[in-house]
């Protein structure tokens, strides 16, 4: 029988993925308390220091946490960003983690968010999520990221570490920011263009979570990325017919690492081709599998 989650703690509520999840919650029936950083506490509303963590007893009574917060990825990454990076996931999933698994009425899922990064620079090998992590900086943060979760798995919580690919949607995330270029006409491949994209729609992520809060099999990593992952070169041309647009200026990957510093390697160069072994065993069916389609959908509203 599929259990039912009526109080959910969400943190992250504001980004990319929070934004369209907690709408869709409260259409099931769901009843959200936000986990924010800032303003007063109150009806629906619950503020912690991220770099300090929580008191166990406001964390009480939880249903299920789920755990989005984080430094966004996308831009040049400096020095001072990758700090941000790598300190907003590690040291406050710890602290959540702990809070909860001290917890008089703990939760009986924590979802949290992780990366399909933990998987480096594969090439064309097929990624599930048994595969081990990878050598770069995006792997080390998320071997990290999981790891911070391990109280609360150990206290015996169902604790699942989302590993998401890239999230495809009009309001945010990469895609927002390729569609100026190719609107435009000048867009192209990054690099080579022979690197796997394991993109998602933004719908199936907030349908992956929903299903997973209701999933007792699912637990540990799973991956979030839609059954049908392409090469840089086929989205490339499948954005650029669906804007009906030419795609003919392509981005050496010497270019990209100039415009994007070490960015360009970890999350533009860097082919990851990764297969949701797990969501699909437990039954999950993706909306969108297919790019062209979900391209589309999402450039009609």
């Amino acid at each position: 029988m599929a259990l039912v989650f009526p109080k959910v703690l969400v943190s992250g509520s504001s980004g990319l993925v929070g934004s369209a999840l907690v709408p869709a919650l409260t259409r099931g029936g769901y009843e959200v308390t936000h986990l924010v950083r800032s303003g007063p506490s109150g009806e629906g509303r619950l503020v912690w220091d991220p770099a300090r963590g929580i008191g166990s007893e406001f964390v009480s009574g939880f249903d299920a946490v789920v755990h989005l917060a984080g430094e966004p990825i996308v831009g040049r990454w400096t020095e001072a960003k990758k700090r941000r990076i790598v300190e907003s996931r590690v040291l406050p999933t710890k602290h959540l983690a702990e809070a909860l698994a001290r917890s008089s009425q703990p939760p009986r899922v924590l979802i949290c968010a992780s990366a399909i990064g933990y998987y480096g620079d594969r090439g064309d090998e097929v990624l599930r999520e048994a595969s081990g992590p990878g050598q770069l900086l995006t792997s080390q943060m998320c071997q990290q990221w999981e790891a911070a979760t391990e109280a609360a798995a150990i206290a015996g919580i169902r604790t699942v570490n989302l590993r998401t690919g890239i999230v495809l949607s009009a309001s945010g995330g990469a895609l927002k920011k390729m569609l100026p270029p190719f609107r435009l006409g000048i867009g192209g491949n990054m690099g080579n263009g022979r690197q796997w994209m394991s993109w998602v729609d933004l719908q199936d992520v907030v349908g992956a979570i929903l299903h997973t809060l209701k999933t007792d099999s699912l637990q540990g990593p799973v991956n979030v990325t839609a059954p049908n992952p392409v090469t840089n070169a086929t989205f490339t041309k499948t954005l650029a017919s669906v804007l009906s647009r030419p795609a003919i200026f392509p981005m050496p990957a010497f270019a990209a690492r100039l415009v994007f510093g070490q960015m360009a390697d970890e999350l533009l160069l860097a082919s990851q081709r990764v297969e949701p072994a797990k969501l699909l065993a437990s039954g999950y069916v993706f909306q969108r599998q297919d790019l062209r389609g979900s391209l589309q959908a999402i450039l009609r509203k």
